[in-house]
């Protein structure tokens, strides 16, 4: 029986061990952390899960990357969770 990282009796490189845990097209919400796949060259993609939406890019085909929030959508979905939970935030006016 094979240990851990081992294919074959060789020792896997520990980026080799990685990637195999990787998801190809997959990123993952930076609001809730949920792995979302955005159909190939979108520039923007909605969290299903949560609704936050983020702004796409991609360095190389089926290699989505987060290149960050839309701010207008998410500022709005902030708010809104923020009042129903009764907190302050900041700069409210």
């Amino acid at each position: 029986m094979s240990k851990r990282g081992e294919t074959f009796g060789f020792k896997q490189t520990r980026a080799e061990d990685t990637a195999k845990g990787r998801t190809s097209g997959a990123i993952r919400c930076l609001n809730c952390f949920e792995r979302i796949i955005p159909p190939d060259e979108a520039k923007t993609y909605k969290c299903p899960h949560c609704g936050y939406e983020w702004r796409i890019s991609w360095p190389f085909p089926n290699f989505p990357r987060i290149r960050g929030p839309v701010w207008d959508v998410n500022r709005k979905l902030a708010e809104k969770e923020v009042s129903e939970k009764g907190w302050e935030s900041y700069g409210a006016k």
